[in-house]
Formats: C-alpha cells, structure tokens, sequence
C-alpha cells in the first residue's frame, strides 16, 4: 500500500473527500488506493446538502415576473436590454393618470394667466403637445411598445398658491401592456412646452414632481399613489 501512496498520492488532486484525482493517474491505480483507503478510514462521506447545488428553477417567462415580485422586466438573463415580449398577457382595459408641477414664478405666471406670452397660448399648445407625445411614447421610450391609445386627456391648470402650472395627463387602451409611459410622457412633454413658450421671459422656470398617480387594468390591478 505505501508504494501505492509514494507512485500515486503526489499526483492526487484533494477535493471533496478522497475520491477527486488529477488527470492522468492510471485507473487501476486509482481503484486500488480508493480500496486500501476505504478499508482505513471507512466509506467516504456523502456530500453535505447544504453543499449541494439546488435544483435549477425553471425560467419564468417575463410577463410573469411583474405580476409578482419586485424585479427588472427590460433585461435578459445576461443583463442585456430586451424588449418584454407581452404576446401571452389578456387584453384588458388599462388607464394610466400622471402629473407634474411647472413653477414659473410671479412674473412668468402673470404673463400666463393674462394670455400675454409673446408665443401665444401657452395652455392650448402645451395641451395639444401633451396628447401629441403621448402618441409618439414609443418612438421616443426604446422599449416602449407601440401601443394603440384610445384615449388621451391633458389638463393644465394654474395655481396662484406656487406661482405654477399643474399639469395631469390620462391615457387609456384596451390592449396586453400598461399605459404609464404614455401618461408621463403626455404631462412631461406638456410641461416642457410650457417651458419652451415661456422662456423669453425667464430662465428659472422649473418643471417637477413627474410621477404616476394611478392605474389600473392587466393582472397586477389598480395602484393609487397615497
């Protein structure tokens, strides 16, 4: 048996027990030690479980995923951006509402509210370019899908309290994906206009608080912002 251990033992790879041996080690050379060691120290141990790796989970089409838990639909198991493919999903009824606040300051506001913008109507034009983006969602959101709108509402209104424009934009589909993007682009691009009619008269207009208030439709339901 030690010649065995002095020919073979240098060339042993130790992993997990005794029983993991480097390449090119003759095969009868090998059955013999694993004997002589196993009528010393016994049979070897089984793996630990918790050395074990767990069984692979089947992957779960994407769809499903945002249905359930917090996770990132846009990539691929590589990490690479992706497209959701929403082909399985039902059609539903879906509607999305989102706002944003334009501050414009006391002189800009005045200018507004008198229709005095050397541009024009600021309101009118920043509502037609709201629903207008809303439409072009997909061209401007890569992975947006080209979603057929039945509806799109923009309303602007002033508000004397801040000095600024308030700005909420619904958009509606019956179809197998939400409508959120195409709310917050709707109130986005509406409040950039506001900007773009305004500028002349000042530079330290802001436009903020673009977020999602509510939807509802598809499996995940309703959400309302509290």
């Amino acid at each position: 048996m030690m010649s065995i251990f002095r020919s073979v033992l240098p060339r042993v790879a130790r992993s997990n027990g005794f029983r993991c041996f480097s390449t090119g080690v003759p095969s009868d050379s090998i059955a013999e030690l694993n004997k002589e060691m196993e009528s010393i120290f016994g049979e070897s141990p089984s793996p630990s479980p918790l050395g074990s790796s767990p069984p692979q989970q089947p992957a779960r089409p994407a769809y499903e995923a945002e249905d359930s838990q917090p996770v990132l639909t846009h990539t691929d198991s590589s990490g690479q951006a992706k497209m959701v493919d929403v082909s399985p999903k039902e059609d539903s009824k879906r509607v999305a509402i989102a706002s944003c606040r334009v501050l414009l300051g006391q002189k800009v506001f005045n200018l507004v509210a008198s229709n005095e913008i050397a541009k024009g109507d600021v309101l009118t034009v920043a509502k037609i370019a709201g629903i207008t983006g809303a439409k072009q969602t997909s061209n401007l959101i890569p992975l947006c899908h080209n979603i057929n709108l039945s509806h799109v509402r923009v309303d602007l209104t002033l508000n004397e309290e801040d000095s600024s424009v308030v700005i909420e934009g619904e958009a509606t589909t019956s179809g197998k994906t939400g409508v959120e993007m195409e709310a917050m682009t709707a109130v986005t691009i509406a409040g950039l206009t506001v900007y773009d009619m305004c500028k002349a008269a000042s530079k330290d207009i802001c436009i903020t608080d673009v977020c999602l208030q509510h939807k509802s439709g598809g499996k995940s339901g309703s959400w309302s912002r509290n």
